[in-house]
Protein backbone atom coordinates (compact mmCIF):
# COMPACT_ATOMS: atom_id res chain seq x y z
CA UNK A 1 0.00 0.00 0.00
CA UNK A 2 1.40 3.39 -1.04
CA UNK A 3 0.87 5.85 1.80
CA UNK A 4 0.00 9.53 1.22
CA UNK A 5 2.76 12.07 1.87
CA UNK A 6 1.50 13.22 5.32
CA UNK A 7 1.85 9.66 6.62
CA UNK A 8 5.47 9.55 5.48
CA UNK A 9 6.54 12.87 6.97
CA UNK A 10 7.54 11.59 10.42
CA UNK A 11 9.11 8.25 9.44
CA UNK A 12 12.70 9.27 10.25
CA UNK A 13 11.85 10.43 13.78
CA UNK A 14 9.71 7.36 14.45
CA UNK A 15 12.39 4.94 13.29
CA UNK A 16 15.08 6.76 15.26
CA UNK A 17 12.94 6.56 18.38
CA UNK A 18 12.25 2.87 17.85
CA UNK A 19 15.94 2.12 17.34
CA UNK A 20 16.76 3.79 20.66
CA UNK A 21 14.72 1.15 22.48
CA UNK A 22 16.47 -1.74 20.74
CA UNK A 23 20.00 -0.47 21.30
CA UNK A 24 20.68 -2.77 24.25
CA UNK A 25 23.93 -4.71 24.81
CA UNK A 26 22.36 -7.49 26.90
CA UNK A 27 21.06 -10.69 25.27
CA UNK A 28 22.18 -9.84 21.71
CA UNK A 29 20.27 -12.78 20.20
CA UNK A 30 16.97 -11.30 21.36
CA UNK A 31 17.57 -7.85 19.91
CA UNK A 32 18.91 -9.36 16.71
CA UNK A 33 15.52 -11.09 16.27
CA UNK A 34 13.69 -7.83 16.96
CA UNK A 35 15.80 -5.81 14.53
CA UNK A 36 15.26 -8.51 11.93
CA UNK A 37 11.50 -8.49 12.41
CA UNK A 38 11.38 -4.70 12.16
CA UNK A 39 13.22 -4.93 8.83
CA UNK A 40 16.43 -3.21 9.88
CA UNK A 41 18.67 -6.27 9.46
CA UNK A 42 18.66 -9.42 7.37
CA UNK A 43 18.94 -12.95 8.77
CA UNK A 44 22.74 -12.59 8.91
CA UNK A 45 22.58 -9.38 10.92
CA UNK A 46 23.50 -7.16 7.97
CA UNK A 47 21.71 -3.81 7.45
CA UNK A 48 18.44 -4.09 5.54
CA UNK A 49 15.69 -1.74 4.38
CA UNK A 50 12.58 -3.88 4.76
CA UNK A 51 10.81 -1.92 7.48
CA UNK A 52 7.02 -1.72 7.66
CA UNK A 53 4.65 1.14 6.85
CA UNK A 54 4.73 2.73 10.35
CA UNK A 55 1.10 3.66 9.74
CA UNK A 56 -0.09 3.62 13.35
CA UNK A 57 2.74 5.70 14.83
CA UNK A 58 2.42 8.17 11.96
CA UNK A 59 -1.28 8.57 12.77
CA UNK A 60 -0.35 9.15 16.41
CA UNK A 61 2.01 12.02 15.55
CA UNK A 62 -0.41 13.54 13.03
CA UNK A 63 -3.17 13.44 15.65
CA UNK A 64 -0.89 15.21 18.12
CA UNK A 65 -0.07 17.84 15.51
CA UNK A 66 -3.74 18.29 14.55
CA UNK A 67 -4.58 18.89 18.22
CA UNK A 68 -2.03 21.70 18.42
CA UNK A 69 0.89 19.79 19.94
CA UNK A 70 4.48 19.35 18.84
CA UNK A 71 4.71 15.90 17.18
CA UNK A 72 7.84 15.07 19.17
CA UNK A 73 5.77 15.23 22.35
CA UNK A 74 3.90 12.09 21.27
CA UNK A 75 6.92 10.15 19.94
CA UNK A 76 7.13 7.76 22.93
CA UNK A 77 3.43 6.95 22.52
CA UNK A 78 3.87 6.45 18.77
CA UNK A 79 6.76 4.06 19.39
CA UNK A 80 4.73 2.19 22.00
CA UNK A 81 1.84 1.64 19.59
CA UNK A 82 4.19 0.39 16.86
CA UNK A 83 5.90 -2.02 19.26
CA UNK A 84 2.53 -3.42 20.37
CA UNK A 85 1.55 -3.84 16.73
CA UNK A 86 4.73 -5.78 16.03
CA UNK A 87 4.29 -7.93 19.14
CA UNK A 88 0.95 -8.98 17.66
CA UNK A 89 2.49 -9.72 14.25
CA UNK A 90 5.23 -11.97 15.65
CA UNK A 91 2.71 -14.01 17.65
CA UNK A 92 0.16 -13.97 14.82
CA UNK A 93 2.70 -15.49 12.43
CA UNK A 94 3.21 -18.38 14.86
CA UNK A 95 -0.52 -18.92 15.38
CA UNK A 96 -1.29 -18.79 11.66
CA UNK A 97 1.80 -20.86 10.72
CA UNK A 98 2.89 -18.11 8.34
CA UNK A 99 6.49 -18.68 7.32
CA UNK A 100 6.79 -15.48 5.29
CA UNK A 101 6.03 -11.80 5.89
CA UNK A 102 7.05 -8.89 3.65
CA UNK A 103 8.77 -11.37 1.29
CA UNK A 104 11.08 -12.62 4.08
CA UNK A 105 10.99 -15.59 6.46
CA UNK A 106 9.16 -14.81 9.70
CA UNK A 107 10.93 -14.77 13.06
CA UNK A 108 9.63 -18.17 14.14
CA UNK A 109 10.52 -19.68 10.75
CA UNK A 110 14.16 -18.73 11.36
CA UNK A 111 14.54 -19.08 15.13
CA UNK A 112 11.73 -21.47 16.08
CA UNK A 113 8.41 -21.05 17.84
CA UNK A 114 9.80 -20.72 21.37
CA UNK A 115 12.14 -17.87 20.46
CA UNK A 116 9.39 -16.29 18.37
CA UNK A 117 7.21 -16.18 21.48
CA UNK A 118 10.08 -14.60 23.41
CA UNK A 119 10.56 -11.99 20.69
CA UNK A 120 6.87 -11.05 20.78
CA UNK A 121 6.86 -10.86 24.58
CA UNK A 122 9.90 -8.58 24.50
CA UNK A 123 8.23 -6.21 22.03
CA UNK A 124 5.22 -5.91 24.33
CA UNK A 125 7.44 -5.14 27.33
CA UNK A 126 9.41 -2.58 25.34
CA UNK A 127 6.15 -0.90 24.33
CA UNK A 128 5.21 -0.26 27.95
CA UNK A 129 8.71 1.03 28.72
CA UNK A 130 8.56 3.30 25.66
CA UNK A 131 5.31 4.86 26.81
CA UNK A 132 6.87 5.89 30.12
CA UNK A 133 9.21 8.20 28.21
CA UNK A 134 6.26 10.54 27.73
CA UNK A 135 7.36 11.97 31.07
CA UNK A 136 10.67 12.98 29.44
CA UNK A 137 8.62 15.10 27.01
CA UNK A 138 7.10 17.01 29.97
CA UNK A 139 3.80 15.17 29.78
CA UNK A 140 2.18 15.29 33.21
CA UNK A 141 2.33 12.16 35.35
CA UNK A 142 -1.47 11.81 35.45
CA UNK A 143 -1.58 11.95 31.65
CA UNK A 144 1.16 9.32 31.37
CA UNK A 145 -0.85 7.09 33.70
CA UNK A 146 -3.95 7.58 31.53
CA UNK A 147 -1.90 6.76 28.43
CA UNK A 148 -0.76 3.53 30.07
CA UNK A 149 -4.33 2.57 30.88
CA UNK A 150 -5.46 3.14 27.31
CA UNK A 151 -2.50 1.27 25.80
CA UNK A 152 -3.13 -1.76 28.02
CA UNK A 153 -6.90 -1.72 27.45
CA UNK A 154 -6.57 -1.49 23.68
CA UNK A 155 -3.85 -4.16 23.65
CA UNK A 156 -6.11 -6.49 25.62
CA UNK A 157 -8.95 -5.71 23.22
CA UNK A 158 -6.67 -6.56 20.30
CA UNK A 159 -5.82 -9.93 21.87
CA UNK A 160 -9.52 -10.60 22.45
CA UNK A 161 -10.06 -10.00 18.74
CA UNK A 162 -7.29 -12.44 17.85
CA UNK A 163 -8.90 -15.09 20.06
CA UNK A 164 -12.20 -14.51 18.25
CA UNK A 165 -10.52 -14.70 14.84
CA UNK A 166 -8.89 -18.05 15.64
CA UNK A 167 -12.11 -19.41 17.15
CA UNK A 168 -14.02 -18.46 14.00
CA UNK A 169 -11.88 -20.89 11.98
CA UNK A 170 -13.49 -23.82 13.81
CA UNK A 171 -16.91 -22.26 14.37
CA UNK A 172 -20.03 -23.11 12.42
CA UNK A 173 -22.12 -20.13 11.42
CA UNK A 174 -20.57 -16.67 11.74
CA UNK A 175 -22.65 -13.58 11.03
CA UNK A 176 -21.45 -10.36 9.44
CA UNK A 177 -22.00 -8.63 12.79
CA UNK A 178 -19.81 -11.25 14.50
CA UNK A 179 -17.09 -10.60 11.95
CA UNK A 180 -17.27 -6.82 12.32
CA UNK A 181 -17.12 -7.12 16.12
CA UNK A 182 -13.97 -9.24 15.81
CA UNK A 183 -12.39 -6.79 13.36
CA UNK A 184 -13.14 -3.85 15.64
CA UNK A 185 -11.24 -5.53 18.45
CA UNK A 186 -8.40 -7.09 16.49
CA UNK A 187 -7.53 -4.11 14.29
CA UNK A 188 -9.57 -1.02 15.11
CA UNK A 189 -8.61 -0.95 18.79
CA UNK A 190 -4.97 -0.12 18.05
CA UNK A 191 -5.89 2.57 15.50
CA UNK A 192 -8.12 4.04 18.22
CA UNK A 193 -5.18 3.87 20.62
CA UNK A 194 -2.78 5.61 18.22
CA UNK A 195 -5.05 8.59 17.60
CA UNK A 196 -6.19 8.77 21.24
CA UNK A 197 -2.62 8.90 22.55
CA UNK A 198 -1.60 11.53 20.02
CA UNK A 199 -4.38 13.90 21.08
CA UNK A 200 -3.86 13.08 24.76
CA UNK A 201 -0.16 13.92 24.56
CA UNK A 202 -0.98 17.24 22.90
CA UNK A 203 -3.83 18.35 25.16
CA UNK A 204 -4.13 16.17 28.25
CA UNK A 205 -7.88 16.25 27.52
CA UNK A 206 -9.44 12.78 27.85
CA UNK A 207 -12.74 13.82 26.29
CA UNK A 208 -11.05 15.19 23.18
CA UNK A 209 -8.86 12.09 22.99
CA UNK A 210 -11.88 9.78 23.20
CA UNK A 211 -13.58 11.58 20.31
CA UNK A 212 -10.42 11.36 18.23
CA UNK A 213 -10.03 7.69 19.15
CA UNK A 214 -13.54 6.99 17.83
CA UNK A 215 -12.40 8.33 14.46
CA UNK A 216 -9.33 6.09 14.63
CA UNK A 217 -11.55 3.11 15.34
CA UNK A 218 -13.57 3.67 12.15
CA UNK A 219 -10.39 4.17 10.16
CA UNK A 220 -9.07 0.87 11.51
CA UNK A 221 -12.22 -0.92 10.44
CA UNK A 222 -11.85 0.41 6.90
CA UNK A 223 -8.20 -0.67 6.90
CA UNK A 224 -9.11 -4.21 7.98
CA UNK A 225 -11.84 -4.54 5.36
CA UNK A 226 -9.28 -3.64 2.70
CA UNK A 227 -6.81 -6.09 4.24
CA UNK A 228 -9.40 -8.87 4.13
CA UNK A 229 -9.93 -8.25 0.43
CA UNK A 230 -6.18 -8.41 -0.17
CA UNK A 231 -5.96 -11.60 1.90
CA UNK A 232 -8.01 -13.33 -0.79
CA UNK A 233 -7.43 -11.43 -4.03
CA UNK A 234 -4.21 -9.51 -3.33
CA UNK A 235 -1.08 -10.11 -5.40
CA UNK A 236 1.78 -11.80 -3.55
CA UNK A 237 4.19 -9.22 -4.97
CA UNK A 238 2.30 -6.54 -3.01
CA UNK A 239 1.13 -8.40 0.09
CA UNK A 240 4.14 -10.64 0.69
CA UNK A 241 1.80 -13.62 1.14
CA UNK A 242 0.41 -16.14 -1.35
CA UNK A 243 -2.89 -15.21 -3.00
CA UNK A 244 -5.78 -16.82 -1.17
CA UNK A 245 -3.70 -17.38 1.98
CA UNK A 246 -6.71 -16.66 4.19
CA UNK A 247 -8.75 -19.31 2.35
CA UNK A 248 -6.02 -21.91 2.88
CA UNK A 249 -6.23 -21.24 6.64
CA UNK A 250 -10.05 -21.40 6.67
CA UNK A 251 -10.23 -17.79 7.83
CA UNK A 252 -13.74 -16.44 8.31
CA UNK A 253 -12.81 -13.01 6.99
CA UNK A 254 -15.49 -10.54 5.92
CA UNK A 255 -15.64 -11.56 2.22
CA UNK A 256 -15.98 -15.22 3.24
CA UNK A 257 -18.72 -14.45 5.77
CA UNK A 258 -20.60 -12.42 3.14
CA UNK A 259 -20.23 -15.33 0.72
CA UNK A 260 -21.56 -17.81 3.26
CA UNK A 261 -24.48 -15.51 4.08
CA UNK A 262 -25.35 -15.14 0.39
CA UNK A 263 -26.47 -18.75 0.13
CA UNK A 264 -26.71 -20.65 -3.14
CA UNK A 265 -23.74 -21.72 -5.23
CA UNK A 266 -21.26 -19.31 -3.62
CA UNK A 267 -22.06 -20.49 -0.11
CA UNK A 268 -22.01 -24.15 -1.12
CA UNK A 269 -18.61 -23.74 -2.78
CA UNK A 270 -17.05 -22.15 0.32
CA UNK A 271 -18.56 -24.75 2.66
CA UNK A 272 -17.34 -27.58 0.45
CA UNK A 273 -13.76 -26.30 0.48
CA UNK A 274 -13.67 -25.40 4.18
CA UNK A 275 -14.85 -28.92 5.08
CA UNK A 276 -11.87 -30.50 3.31
CA UNK A 277 -9.29 -32.11 5.59
CA UNK A 278 -6.59 -30.42 3.53
CA UNK A 279 -7.23 -27.38 1.34
CA UNK A 280 -5.28 -27.58 -1.92
CA UNK A 281 -4.30 -24.80 -4.31
CA UNK A 282 -7.13 -25.90 -6.59
CA UNK A 283 -9.57 -25.60 -3.69
CA UNK A 284 -8.33 -22.07 -2.99
CA UNK A 285 -8.71 -21.16 -6.66
CA UNK A 286 -12.28 -22.50 -6.61
CA UNK A 287 -13.25 -20.12 -3.79
CA UNK A 288 -11.32 -17.14 -5.15
CA UNK A 289 -13.13 -17.40 -8.49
Amino acid sequence: MDLPAPLLRHRPEIESCLRSFLDRPATPELYRMLRYHLGWEDADGQPSSASGKLLRPSLCLLACEAAGGEPRRALPAAAAVELVHNFSLVHDDIQDRDRERHHRPTVWALWGEAQGINAGDALLSLARLALLRLHDEDVEAATVLEAGRVLDERTLEMVEGQVMDLAFEQAGQITVDDCLAMMEKKTSALFDCAVYLGVLAATGDRQAAEKAGAFGRQLGLAFQIRDDLLGIWGLQTRTGKPAGADIARRKKSLPVVFGLAAGGEISDSIKSVYQQERISEDDVAQVVR
